[in-house]
């Protein structure tokens, strides 16, 4: 009686994981595709936010290199390629700070190929609300003025906040949090200098239809 009464059980609770696991697996199937158009459309709209798309002819999130330097963070950094005709335009390089007063400052910066920057967008951080956060784009316009900067070396002093000697605003307050991007933004800038032809003929790491 025992005997059976577990086997009834057990066959139930096995008919109620198999049903339930099909019903995950009918909903994942279903919510798949959207969930992966949203996050393409979230990625296209930071892209066109640092480089406005009448630079390029390319579907710039399907032609990128994903590389490892220390310039752009201590992981590996996904750089798309911006190109029209065929010819090379610029980067639109992801790179992240850990020194931002709250941890990771993540960023995306592109620079044509002659060392102007196109723009910038912090596109996650945990700063201060009301002090750091102003290095988002919808709480100062603060982070635009990195476009049309140039490096001229690595020494360049500009490239620092005017507490340091250089020409970029500090926040009331907060310091440490543009002096942090600031530096990043730099080192972005270094390496698109020092690697912008390297990139464009390392293979593509983009496959179609990903984001």
């Amino acid at each position: 009686m025992i005997i059976s009464s577990m086997t009834k059980n057990g066959s139930i609770l096995a008919l109620f994981a198999l049903i339930t696991t099909g019903a995950v697996g009918f909903i994942h199937s279903l919510t798949a595709n959207n969930i992966a158009e949203q996050e393409q459309k979230q990625l296209s709209s930071q892209l066109q936010a640092v480089l406005d798309p009448h630079f390029y002819d390319n579907t710039l999130y399907q032609d990128c290199a994903i590389i490892d330097d220390p310039l752009l963070g201590d992981h590996p950094q996904t750089i798309y390629r911006a190109r029209k005709d065929g010819q090379p335009i610029a980067l639109v390089m992801r790179h992240v700070t850990p020194k931002g007063y709250s941890g990771d400052i993540e960023l995306l910066t592109a620079v044509f190929a002659n060392g102007e920057v196109a723009g910038v967008r912090v596109t996650k951080h945990e700063e201060t609300p009301g002090l750091g956060d102003k290095v988002e784009i919808k709480k100062s316009s603060w982070i635009t003025t990195f476009k049309g900067q140039t490096l001229l070396s690595e020494d360049d002093e500009r490239w620092a906040v005017k507490k340091d000697g250089g020409s970029f605003d500090q926040f009331t307050g907060a310091t440490i949090t543009p002096r942090a991007v600031v530096g990043s933004v730099k080192h972005a800038v270094l390496f698109s200098k020092n690697n912008f032809a390297a990139i464009f003929n390392a293979d593509n790491a983009c496959q179609v239809g990903e984001s």
